[in-house]
């Protein structure tokens, strides 16, 4: 089973009206039934934040001093069999709200918690080849979830 520990940070994504944690709780439980993620037992945390906190922990944690839209921190590069805790996930409000101007709100929360879990378990997207298989596994992964979350 994938269990999510969901951290809210800022006021602007409860004035949302929005249950983040019965919301990602829901799509984390739908991700356990994926074969590809069938009969795993991690653990791992979702803060959801504003600009100015993922500026800061983009720059203390990889020198780079602007703001983005979801950080991950893998735990182990290396994940050991009897590791259950994959790491953490940072997400920006203003980023998430931008974007679903053009798209849906649920959808962009679950594109980044996505992409940002694909991290934890060692995907990446430095290479074009990368890029494609981790993007290809990141369309998939959201064909499962209801974007029309009430």
């Amino acid at each position: 089973m994938i269990r999510v520990n969901v951290i809210i940070d800022n006021p602007k994504w409860k004035k949302k009206s929005i249950n983040l944690n019965k919301y990602i709780k829901k799509n984390i439980s739908i991700l356990s039934k994926i074969p590809k993620f069938k009969k795993k037992n991690y653990n791992f945390s979702i803060l959801f934040t504003d600009n100015k906190k993922m500026k800061t922990l983009n720059y203390k944690f990889r020198g780079k001093n602007k703001k983005t839209d979801v950080l991950s921190f893998p735990l182990n590069k290396k994940k050991k069999p009897n590791q259950n805790y994959l790491g953490d996930i940072a997400i920006s409000y203003e980023f998430v709200y931008n974007r679903s101007k053009k798209t849906n709100l649920f959808f962009e929360i679950d594109k980044m918690w996505v992409h940002g879990y694909l991290h934890l378990l060692g995907y990446d997207h430095k290479l074009s080849s990368e890029y494609k298989l981790m993007n290809n596994r990141e369309i998939k992964i959201l064909k499962y979830f209801d974007h029309k979350f009430v």
